[in-house]
């Protein structure tokens, strides 16, 4: 009898535990829920609050809330305090969330702070964050680096399933500036080609290409424009 009634006690500790930990959990997806209707309509502040009604003990949840309070932080121009939200968002997951180091990457790189920066995308990168790789690719490419650009564009490509118009466009810039001009020119019509809105850069960089390519044109490849892909951070 004592067996059965200690049995007992247990299953019902445990179905409080669950029943608790359950409704804890419902009410971080709320707060969760509630805050992204707030960020929908421009009310950062108002979703930074609903943000950080989420617990710490709720593990998931918790690093999404950080990292969400981070996205509102950058909307607001705070930029350093996006940077921490972000950095506490990757600590909070295991220090593995790609998302939340890549939108370090952009924070601190408008932040003017370009190694710290690409050691967050180089973060991201290394859990195939396609994303990531543009961004190392762009830095390359500014630094000089074409090769290592290129590398990193066709890697983003690859990561996207060959759906990233804007890294075939600055594929296509770094292999026209390295003389691959027929290489290049089939880059900006992939670019052109995959685009769901008109894309200005790829197909005036495509025309351009294709007068290289013919020697009628009395501008180089130095004219020919990157396009920065949109990154769901730029203000």
């Amino acid at each position: 009898m004592k067996r059965t009634w200690n049995g007992l006690l247990t299953a019902l500790l445990f179905l409080l535990l669950f029943g608790a930990t359950a409704a804890a959990q419902e009410r971080a997806r709320e707060a969760i829920a509630r805050g992204n209707e707030h960020y929908a309509r421009g009310e950062y502040k108002l979703a930074i609050a609903e943000y950080e009604r989420v617990s710490r003990a709720e593990d998931e949840a918790y690093a999404q809330a950080l990292y969400n309070v981070g996205v509102c932080r950058f909307e607001l121009w705070q930029t350093e305090e996006a940077a921490r939200s972000y950095r506490q968002a990757i600590e909070a997951r295991g220090r593995s969330y790609p998302k939340a180091s890549y939108a370090l990457g952009v924070a601190l790189e408008e932040l003017r702070r370009e190694p710290e920066a690409r050691a967050a995308y180089e973060q991201a990168a290394k859990k195939g964050y396609a994303l990531a790789h543009y961004k190392l690719g762009m830095l390359a490419a500014r630094a000089g680096d074409g090769e290592s650009a290129a590398g990193h564009f066709r890697e983003a490509i690859k990561l996207s399933k060959d759906k990233f118009p804007a890294g075939h466009n600055d594929l296509g810039v770094v292999l026209a500036r390295a003389g691959r001009l027929s290489e290049a020119e089939r880059e900006f019509e992939a670019a052109v080609r995959q685009s769901d809105a008109p894309f200005e850069e790829a197909a005036q960089n495509l025309k351009l290409c294709r007068k290289l390519l013919a020697g009628q044109s009395k501008d180089g490849a130095a004219a020919l424009k990157v396009a920065n892909a949109a990154d769901g951070f730029t203000r």
